[in-house]
């Protein structure tokens, strides 16, 4: 009998700690969706879909202030390390979905300028760099859904694809753009929305090691390696 309010109190706190997985999950899902989106509304050309998705992007950012709350009221019940590993993670993990729903905002907000220009051949390889990065913010959702460090590590190693595929894009748009002075205008949106795409790989990447810091703590990830060389152009 004396163990009936105990009991209670670590069920509600599980309880709570699966509804704040829960919703953790619905935000990256919806920012995912966003990306997908945005992706599609650059290939169709439509400037009122962008919109949308310019506008969808504050559902994100009161989902992360939502999800922000409701981490510090379960940090405020006595958890363990193990608990407080996860509360930490959490915190860092939903900031970074804010960001990967910002950058497919921007992604659709660019695409609006883009089109007041004739279509770019070049244009399709953004979508070739966007299927990895959605690749990416879906495994890395599903690992933190299974709390699972080793399919953590996969995406953060899968990271160098994604970068070097962006230098790819990168070197053609430039190349381009020398070529045809015409493009200099629609080829800049697309070195911008190719570096989002960038960007939210490195977010998945964060992602990833807060799952590894999650589950394992202190231990050690292997260095990652890096292929993004847009950095060191002369």
């Amino acid at each position: 009998m004396n163990n009936q309010p105990n009991d209670h109190i670590v069920r509600s706190h599980d309880e709570e700690r699966q509804r704040l997985i829960g919703e953790i999950l619905r935000m990256g899902e919806l920012a995912v969706a966003q990306l997908e989106a945005a992706l599609d509304v650059v290939e169709r050309r439509d400037d009122r879909a962008a919109g949308h998705i310019v506008a969808n992007d504050e559902a994100i950012d009161q989902l992360e202030q939502e999800v922000s709350h409701d981490v510090m009221k379960l940090s405020l019940r006595g958890p363990l390390a193990r608990d407080l590993r996860e509360i930490l993670a959490a915190l860092r993990i939903v900031s970074d979905i804010e960001r990967i729903g910002d950058y497919a905002a921007n992604i659709a907000k660019r695409s609006i300028a883009l089109n007041q220009a004739p279509a770019l051949p070049v244009a399709g390889g953004l979508r070739h760099v966007g299927t990895l990065a959605v690749r990416q913010v879906r495994d890395v959702l599903e690992a933190y859904r299974n709390h699972d460090s080793e399919a953590a590590q996969q995406v953060r190693d899968r990271d160098a694809a994604l970068d070097a595929e962006y230098t790819r894009l990168f070197r053609e748009l430039l190349t381009y753009m020398m070529e045809d002075a015409r493009a200099i205008t629609g080829c800049t949106h697309l070195l911008f929305m190719a570096k989002n795409l960038e960007r939210i790989g490195d977010h998945a990447t964060n992602i990833a090691e807060n799952i590894w810091f999650m589950v394992r703590g202190e231990d050690n990830l292997p260095p990652r390696e890096k292929a993004d060389e847009t950095n060191t152009q002369a």
